[in-house]
């Protein structure tokens, strides 16, 4: 049986999602909300999408906090891409624990920025021990994305803190054309520089992780990210 999905926030990346379904043989897009269909979430209704196993979020930040706690309401589990709702984070924890859901939520769904994510923190724990090194981050996005510094460079800083790292971290952001993203951690000491890049080539990246995302969540309950979809904890 086909996994049924419905896509929340039908811009490039939500056409990116249903351009590659379209060549899943085990994916079917039964759905497609945006802001003609689905204000305030009002597209959003059990007895429209009975039969949809899992959403797949890229609208905005406002909207997300609307559609998460109606897609809890009809019992559908959710995987989340959209950033800039994290004041909301607590609020819809609860309501995902409540209605039994299970939702994945990422800043980055790419596998390369997620296991790129597990060299930086292996990186950090390295360099917490050698505090003549500085550090920072660099991201660089297509101009029309909105929030700066993006989600992916935000859960990087995250990441290298909870790795040990506790010295200054300067994080900058650029904001031109239409790159797609690049992401730069870097460690500077007195005689040598040490940097990690990720490059993304083509929005596809985000679109296959967020179905294999999809994938993984359908059946499951809970808050997840993509640590737990590619078992990235020990």
């Amino acid at each position: 049986m086909s996994l049924r999905i419905v896509i929340v926030g039908y811009g490039r990346m939500g056409r990116e999602v249903e351009s590659l379904a379209a060549a899943a043989p085990d994916i079917e897009v039964v759905e497609r909300l945006d802001v003609d269909n689905n204000e305030a979430g009002q597209g959003i209704d059990p007895e429209r999408l009975g039969s949809v196993d899992v959403a797949i979020d890229f609208s905005t930040a406002d909207a997300t906090v609307m559609n998460l706690p109606r897609l809890a309401e009809a019992g559908i589990n959710a995987v989340i891409g959209t950033t800039g709702w994290n004041d909301h984070e607590n609020a819809l924890r609860q309501v995902v624990d409540g209605a039994g859901i299970g939702v994945v939520v990422a800043a980055n769904f790419s596998l390369g920025v997620n296991l790129f994510q597990g060299i930086v923190e292996r990186s950090a724990t390295l360099f917490s021990r050698h505090g003549e090194f500085g550090a920072w981050i660099h991201e660089a996005h297509h101009s029309a994305k909105v929030d700066a510094p993006s989600g992916t460079a935000i859960s990087l800083e995250r990441a290298a803190r909870e790795a040990g790292y506790d010295a200054p971290i300067d994080v900058s952001s650029t904001r031109a054309g239409s790159m797609p993203g690049t992401h730069t951690v870097g460690f500077d000491g007195p005689f040598d520089t040490i940097t990690l890049t990720h490059t993304a080539r083509s929005r596809s990246t985000f679109a296959r992780g967020a179905l294999e995302a999809a994938r993984w969540v359908s059946g499951r309950q809970g808050w997840f990210t993509m640590r737990d979809v590619l078992s990235l904890d020990p």
